[in-house]
């Protein structure tokens, strides 16, 4: 289950974006909306250890993120959390196959290529393993960013506009994508992002809040 309470996220000079409450549970899919520039990306990044926890609570299995150093939070993301970026940050000149294995090679774990390979069948791309990344289309690769987030059942996956720019049958194939995900893995979900067409699919939501107060005290490293 993730649970955030009083989130405020940011970088070094301060907060740049707030959340006052959301929970998630297991298999549940979440929308954290808002215009661009709103801090979405500031709240994920700041959820998966990637920006600063500046308040609040950011708890997941009852764990509390905002209290773990950064050595303990990076170990802590590669075991648990999935992360789908905007631009998806796949690797020329890797296959399919080598892309997925990239999430347990980051995170210190074996690397189980008959799991990888599965997944792939699960998700159409079992004829495309080999193929060098560069060589996909957006919607292969799209899937394919989708599988690196899902190979170690992590207990959360985040994913950064997703939709961005795709049609409405394009939109519509991610969603279930990232849907099924969650429920197979028992994941919680957050997606950020401002396509409203995702409203009609995934009825919790919640909207970031822009930040133009002072910075607050850290309670993180």
């Amino acid at each position: 289950m993730l649970l955030i309470q009083d989130l405020a996220a940011g970088y070094e000079a301060g907060p740049v974006a707030r959340l006052p409450w959301l929970r998630v549970e297991p298999g549940q899919a979440a929308l954290l909306l808002g215009a661009s520039g709103s801090g979405k990306t500031s709240l994920l990044l700041a959820m998966a250890g990637l920006a600063r926890i500046h308040a609040g609570v950011v708890e997941l299995d009852d764990v509390n993120l905002a209290g773990l150093s950064r050595g303990d939070f990076d170990r802590f993301r590669g075991q648990r959390i999935g992360l789908i970026f905007q631009d998806l940050h796949l690797f020329a000149g890797l296959s399919v196959l080598d892309n997925v294995l990239l999430a347990p090679f980051a995170a210190g774990l074996a690397q189980d290529r008959g799991a990888a390979v599965s997944l792939l069948e699960r998700l159409g791309l079992a004829d495309h393993a080999a193929r060098p990344a560069e060589r996909l289309s957006r919607g292969q690769a799209q899937r394919v960013a989708i599988a690196r987030a899902m190979l170690l059942r992590p207990k959360l996956i985040l994913a950064d506009e997703p939709t961005a720019s795709l049609d409405d049958a394009a939109c519509d194939g991610v969603c279930d994508l990232l849907l099924a995900a969650a429920r197979d893995t028992g994941a919680a979900l957050l997606i950020a992002t401002h396509d409203q067409r995702l409203k009609a699919r995934i009825d919790v939501s919640v909207e970031a809040e822009p930040v133009d107060a002072p910075p607050l005290m850290e309670t993180g490293a």
